[in-house]
């Protein structure tokens, strides 16, 4: 596989898979202009010569939809592209590895299938539920607990083996500009980082489906089913045994028990009696992001003397962007990861609420009754887009007076 880094038509697949897959278009035109340009030659030769890759530079950022902070590591610009369409090669080559109940980094497989698989389970009414996510999953896998894996999976190609386990086993970043030392697990940010995750708890995933239980991964996000409290209380111990085991910890706060009836959430949908939704976490998240947003635009407002209008439309462009276009090359669009799966538009309506009343504060500049002066057709001449239609739209339907479906 290190050899087809270096063939133009692997790169031209790789970059019609990229823009089938709502990439932005600026992020689309740089790759367009590295293939073009051939850049990845230089970093193929680095590569077949054996030659030290360079080391993954360190960062903390805000995790997507909180304020929660993340380390994350990245290699650079032309190294990173290499690894990608490695990437992109290894989770095609080696798929049928994994078991069909993991839905995570996978071709034609993805959040909306694992949605769609559990709420068509017989009986999933009637059944008890366990969620959780595991802590800090890509920086917590132990690399000398994942490379006698790694070892067995990629025994046919002992080139790529080596040239991975190099990378795994390089103990330097480079945090701040500074050579440290230290454990960064399988390092989340890098591209082949979604391989192993997939990988290093595929044995739970084919466990759980060799033994016909409702189950579902999406990398460090897992829920499973059974009939009685009891069973699920089994299985739930097996699994947080299994990742004990494996040098891995349940992040408490993400536990979450459901009863036969009760709604039960994954992925950020919900689901209850029939009926998948936007999950309320989902909503509260989307929410705090705008009303982040909303006082941010107005202190910037009164502190530059601007007009309301001029805040508003700023509002307006940063959360079209956030709902209905791919902002970076890592996220999915917000729109896109949810309105082919739920079957109601209930949460949409309340996020559209909200978000006009954020537009009506920041365009008029108060909360009393005076900001419905600025009406719905004003902020829609604005730029302002609703959800609740584009839902309709994407369903094929034409939006006003249509009942959502069963």
């Amino acid at each position: 596989m290190i050899d087809m880094l270096s063939l133009p038509q692997c790169w031209e697949s790789f970059y019609e898979y990229k823009i089938s897959h709502a990439c932005p278009p600026s992020l689309a035109k740089e790759l367009r202009g590295f293939i073009d340009a051939r850049e990845y030659l230089s970093v193929c030769g680095r590569i077949a010569r054996g030659e030290r890759f360079p080391l993954p530079k360190k960062s903390v950022v805000s995790k997507l939809s909180s304020e929660k902070k993340r380390v994350v590591y990245t290699y650079p610009r032309a190294e990173n592209y290499v690894l990608k369409l490695l990437t992109y090669l290894l989770l095609r080559k080696y798929d049928g590895v994994f078991s069909p109940n993991l839905y995570s980094f996978r071709p034609n497989r993805g959040a909306k299938d694992a949605i769609r698989y559990l709420s068509g389970v017989r009986d999933i009414r009637e059944m008890d539920s366990y969620k959780l996510d595991v802590s800090d999953y890509f920086n917590s896998v132990p690399v000398e607990r994942l490379l006698p894996l790694l070892t067995r999976t990629l025994a046919d190609d002992p080139a790529l083996l080596s040239f991975l386990c190099g990378l795994l086993e390089e103990p330097e970043v480079l945090d701040r500009g500074k050579r440290v030392t230290e454990r960064k697990g399988i390092m989340a940010g890098t591209p082949v980082a979604s391989f192993y995750a997939n990988l290093y708890l595929s044995e739970l995933d084919r466990c759980f489906f060799e033994k016909n239980v409702p189950y579902a991964r999406y990398s460090d996000d897992m829920i499973l089913f059974a009939p009685s409290r009891e069973e699920l209380d089994g299985h739930a111990a097996y699994l947080r045994d299994f990742l004990a085991e494996r040098g891995l910890s349940v992040n408490p706060a993400k536990e979450a028990y459901s009863a036969p009836g009760e709604m039960w959430t994954f992925l950020g949908f919900s689901y209850r009696d029939g009926v998948v939704d936007v999950s309320p976490v989902s909503v509260a998240k989307i929410k705090g992001k705008m009303r982040r947003k909303t006082r941010a635009l107005q202190r910037w407002r009164q502190r530059n003397g601007l007009e309301g209008e001029k805040a508003a439309l700023a509002f307006i462009r940063i959360f079209n962007r956030k709902l209905f276009e791919n902002p970076a090359d890592h996220e999915l669009t917000w729109t896109y990861w949810f309105f082919p799966v739920i079957t109601t538009a209930d949460s949409l309506r309340e996020i559209d609420r909200y978000a006009q009343d954020c537009v009506r504060y920041l365009a008029s500049g108060t909360r009393t009754k005076k900001r419905f002066d600025v009406r719905y057709e004003d902020m829609k001449k604005m730029g302002l887009r609703s959800l609740v239609h584009e839902y309709y739209a994407f369903r094929g339907q034409d939006g006003e007076g249509k009942k959502d479906d069963p």
